[in-house]
């Protein structure tokens, strides 16, 4: 499969855009012939996987045109049966979608496969959510000048389309937290994936399509940010901007977006917290884990390893051995831990703030080796929180440890970035639970197990630099995509 994946691209006609469900370019001789194209490379290997179309602004426009001309009237039990239908392909397709994100991402295929059995879940829990009732009963006579009343509420899709704008670092899951909620409210979407891995995007669709989502409720557009963003966030079609990714991207959108409503999911450095209880074992493996999977390009990976000085040594020597355990190389090895990040540019930018926090004191003591996009797990000791390396998101497979005296320096030093995403904490303290709990500055606290650790239907998001506190996961996005209308009547 692997080795055919360029074939595989062109089979599925991988090599057009979805405008309103209409194929544009898909005629691979047309296509080649065309001057706007965006070439897609193999992170890995460097060699080209295909391309896609580089859309203009008058396409886009006319997308938007095409989306807002379009009032679905699905009725729940539709929704919750393309939404089911399209979880089935998914799961029954789960081996080929591996093969196309680990081939347009340099994701290891452990950690594709586990993205698509993640894609199956979005789905399968937005099928649920149609389902309920999300309407609320007030009863109005509470009080002494009350009324036989009753105040009802129900949500409906929102007026315009939605501008949706993913990531590289989870080509289809992203998408798909994008999509279902969308479609799980009857509402209409224009989604723009990164242009680094705009394929599985492609293929998710397809498989809506498939399954029988109607064309004009979903279009995947690709096209060159620089062009088209800008039209994405302004358009008078567009009621909501939904955006994940980096922070000063987020905030350029903020600027941009005027009277919208915003769903901003943005960068963490994530603390992984070992206490001196701390099961040393369990903290270690927690670390590697939350450090390494999907090459560390995850807005919850382990960004920062606070560790009491007590039991710091003796974390060191165990995460040391772990992480030279963790095997990484050729991504389509079935046997590696990881492969590559997404592009050498990424891997050089990483190799460069390690040197810088050697070169200020840190001590280096596995891996900063880079082979192209391949970037060795890389672990760190005597880091000083000012640092780059600590100080931004470093968005890659590296541990810095940073040592502390007690719990209220380690809640400092938590805190101590502009970010807010979430966290781990390794202890086995209340006393010390209740405290991180209510003092930690995150929208996510998680008590022995990585900082990333979360259900697809759980609410997911941050505060100060990691957004605006809105939450993501299905229930939360299903409340954002909508609108609630309230009406009383006489009881």
């Amino acid at each position: 499969m692997q080795a055919n994946i360029k074939q595989y691209i062109r089979d599925l006609g991988l090599d057009s855009m979805r405008l309103a469900g209409r194929r544009v370019g898909s005629d691979r001789a047309k296509l080649e012939g065309l001057s706007r194209v965006i070439e897609v490379f193999n992170p890995y290997s460097g060699e080209l996987l295909g391309t896609v179309p580089k859309a203009s602004l008058e396409e886009l426009r006319e997308t938007y045109a095409l989306a807002n001309d379009t009032k679905p009237a699905l009725s729940r039990f539709d929704r919750a049966t393309i939404l089911n239908k399209a979880a089935s392909i998914v799961s029954g397709r789960r081996e080929e979608i591996a093969a196309l994100i680990t081939a347009e991402s340099g994701l290891c295929h452990k950690d594709a496969v586990y993205e698509a059995g993640r894609v199956s879940d979005v789905l399968l829990f937005g099928a649920t959510e149609v389902l309920k009732d999300d309407g609320q009963i007030f009863s109005c006579d509470l009080t002494h000048h009350g009324k036989r009343r009753r105040v009802y509420t129900q949500r409906g899709p929102l007026l315009g389309v939605i501008s949706a704008i993913t990531p590289f670092n989870h080509p289809m899951n992203q998408v798909a937290h994008k999509i279902v909620p969308s479609i799980a409210t009857n509402n209409r979407m224009v989604l723009k994936p990164s242009e680094k891995v705009p394929f599985s995007a492609i293929l998710f669709a397809d498989m809506l399509y498939e399954a029988g989502l109607p064309p004009a409720m979903l279009s995947v557009i690709t096209g060159d940010p620089c062009e088209i963003a800008d039209e994405m966030l302004s358009n008078a079609a567009v009621d909501l901007v939904t955006f994940t990714g980096g922070v000063s991207i987020g905030k350029a959108i903020a600027a941009k977006a005027a009277y919208r409503r915003l769903v901003l999911e943005l960068g963490g450095n994530d603390p992984l917290i070992v206490m001196e209880d701390a099961d040393l074992e369990e903290a270690a493996s927690l670390t590697v884990a939350g450090s390494y999977k999907n090459s560390g390009q995850r807005c919850t990976a382990v960004k920062r390893i606070l560790v009491h000085e007590q039991v710091r040594a003796d974390f060191t020597d165990l995460l040391l051995e772990k992480t030279r355990n963790w095997t990484y190389g050729d991504p389509s090895n079935p046997q590696n831990d990881m492969g590559t990040v997404i592009d050498e540019s990424a891997a050089r930018l990483f190799e460069a703030r390690v040197n810088e926090a050697i070169a200020q004191g840190a001590r280096l003591l596995h891996g900063n080796r880079r082979e192209g996009a391949l970037y060795a797990p890389t672990v760190l000791d005597r880091v000083d929180p000012a640092m780059t390396l600590v100080r931004e998101e470093t968005f890659g497979p590296v541990s810095p440890i940073i040592g502390f005296r007690d719990v209220n320096e380690a809640i400092q030093l938590a805190n101590g970035t502009a970010y807010g995403l979430s966290s781990a904490v390794c202890t086995n303290r209340l006393d010390y639970i209740t405290r991180f709990i209510s003092e930690l500055d995150v929208g996510t606290v998680n008590v022995r197990e990585v900082p990333g650790y979360r259900l697809e239907l759980t609410p997911f998001g941050g505060i100060k630099d990691s957004g605006l506190g809105y939450k993501e996961g299905v229930q939360e996005a299903i409340k954002s995509f909508t609108n609630v209308k309230t009406y009383s009547l006489p009881w």
